[in-house]
């Protein structure tokens, strides 16, 4: 009750010591507040000595990482941390692209910034004079809940100040005192000694007025001495001035004797997974195992990358929007097929939302290219129901199934075909890539995504080859179609390959003089399969 009368004493009921803590600035306020307490509910409080309270700020920009990925639940959050004005406190702000991470995510992520008191690492103080900015994050479709980013988001500021140089931060007095002029000589010595600054504002021949600030910390009970020294003419005044670098930090570190890596509710470190299960990577090492690119990496390859202005064509370019690029592949790449490509059943590029990211030039001449098929293994067995299901319990058996359906659509078909799977979180892992039957499958190296893998081989082999590439990420989308890749969803792809196995076995049934059965052309795949499941039970 008093706390909402008085906001300023911050009356708090402290859990894990049992107390009732009040923040005041001297003696006085400690009677008044006793009175009061004993006026108005009958209690005689007494007050231990109490203790300062410290706050710790930065001093250097760093970039710290919050990764939270036990099982069935991923997040990773960016944080951008920056030294403020002394006294601004804590500022919080987003530069994150939404094309990397969805709008509500980002608003939830400022929401659990702005919800805590986050402690330093020095002596587990609060935090103040920063700015706090989201660079970077990623959420996982399926296993991404709100809770996940609370607790990345808390990981990726504790991160960053085990990386930055951190500075302890103690209140400070401004003070003006009143004495006799004689007693100058001394005021100045004992504020000297009290690691304050001083002025002598006046002096009329019999009292001297100075002003200055000096910690509380050393200050808190000189009205005491001077009313002593003085005897009884002296008087001071203090007011709050703010928060200054503390002048004996090493002693204060020293004697509150608090240990960062062991305060298990604010954790510095973040948890991975690997192999099914989840697993804890230190502060300094998170940067290793983290699953988006360093925020100064990125800023300083964005920097150095200058547009090149050569032309080598006298003629000007023309560039074209995405609805003339359908209309050209379709009379061009396909003219001599005498149909159309099972491909191109998917939607064009007015109909998807991924969009060039660049205008894209008429090539004139071009050579029919390679075709390579690029699938993201787990993005893949995660969106379709046949192997979606086989996945919390065979994890091996929904890989296994996905290659050979990718093999049989290859003999069909006769494109190159790889399929990707992450194994960034193995440590120590290496790239493998391994031949099954006719298509290539590769397993990343450590601290390589199955996106970046992909990514990469587009970046280099785009213009000898034709790529087509199937995933549902989002981002990589928007990456992939930016880099000149064909895309294509996890749905599509299953549809592509239920018609390309018809057609095979239509063109197998007219080779060998074989009558149709009308009844299951016109089934689809998965209803076929229920059926002769049917009938099998009918028969046993």
């Amino acid at each position: 009750m008093i706390e909402e009368e008085e906001p300023e004493l911050r009356i708090v009921w402290d859990e894990e010591l049992k107390e009732i803590q009040a923040q005041i600035m001297g003696e006085v306020q400690i009677e008044i507040l006793q009175d009061i307490i004993k006026e108005r509910f009958g209690v005689d409080v007494t007050f231990d000595s109490g203790k300062v309270v410290y706050k710790e700020t930065i001093s250097d920009r760093v970039v710290g990482v919050g990764h939270f990925e036990p099982l069935r639940h991923y997040a990773e959050v960016h944080l951008l941390l920056e030294p403020g004005e002394r006294g601004s406190g804590l500022r919080f702000a987003s530069q994150c692209s939404e094309d990397e991470l969805g709008k509500n995510w980002q608003n939830l992520i400022l929401t659990h910034l702005e919800e805590k008191k986050h402690k330093g690492v020095l002596t587990g103080s609060e935090i103040t004079d920063m700015k706090i900015t989201l660079v970077n994050g990623r959420a996982h479709k399926k296993h991404t809940q709100g809770g996940d980013f609370r607790e990345a988001t808390y990981r990726a500021v504790r991160q960053g100040l085990k990386q930055a140089k951190s500075i302890l931060l103690e209140p400070y007095y401004s003070f003006r005192l009143e004495i006799p002029e004689k007693m100058v000589g001394r005021a100045m010595t004992d504020i000297e000694q009290m690691k304050g600054t001083w002025e002598i504002l006046s002096m009329d021949g019999e009292m001297a007025v100075l002003g200055g600030s000096a910690p509380v910390v050393t200050m808190r009970n000189y009205h005491k001495d001077v009313v002593a020294y003085t005897g009884g003419y002296g008087r001071l005044f203090c007011s709050f001035k703010g928060y200054e670098p503390c002048h004996n930090s090493e002693e204060v570190i020293e004697s509150i004797g608090y240990d960062s890596e062991k305060d298990k509710d604010n954790p510095t470190g973040s948890i991975f997974c690997a192999n099914g299960a989840g697993f804890s990577v230190s502060w300094d090492r998170v940067q290793d195992y983290m699953h988006l690119e360093s925020y100064f990496s990125k800023r300083e390859n964005s920097l150095s990358e200058k547009p090149n202005m050569t032309r080598t064509n006298t003629e000007p370019e023309r560039w074209i929007d995405p609805d003339e690029i359908d209309a050209i592949i379709e009379r061009t790449y396909y003219a001599n097929r005498g149909r159309k490509s099972a491909w191109k059943k998917r939607k064009s590029a007015r109909e998807s939302y991924y969009r060039s990211v660049t205008p894209i030039p008429i090539r004139r001449h071009e050579e029919p290219k390679e075709e390579y098929l690029l699938v993201d293994g787990y993005n893949i067995i995660h969106a379709w129901p046949e192997l979606k299901d086989l996945v919390d319990d065979h994890m091996d058996v929904a890989r296994n199934k996905l290659q050979d359906i990718l093999s049989n659509y290859q003999g069909i078909r006769k494109c190159h075909i790889i399929l990707v799977f992450d194994a960034y979180r193995i440590p120590g892992d290496v790239e493998r890539i391994i031949d099954h039957n006719n298509i290539h499958i590769v397993y990343t190296k450590e601290a390589q995504t199955a996106d970046q893998y992909i990514e990469k081989f587009v970046h280099d082999h785009h213009k000898k080859y034709r790529i087509l590439v199937a995933t549902s990420d989002a981002v990589e989308q928007m990456i992939i179609r930016g880099k000149g890749a064909d895309l294509i969803t996890p749905m599509e792809l299953r549809e592509e390959i239920q018609r390309t196995n018809e057609a095979a076995i239509q063109a197998y049934r007219r080779k060998h003089g074989m009558k149709p059965n009308y009844l299951g052309d016109s089934l689809t795949l998965d209803t076929r399969d229920y059926m002769q499941e049917l009938f099998d039970e009918d028969v046993e």
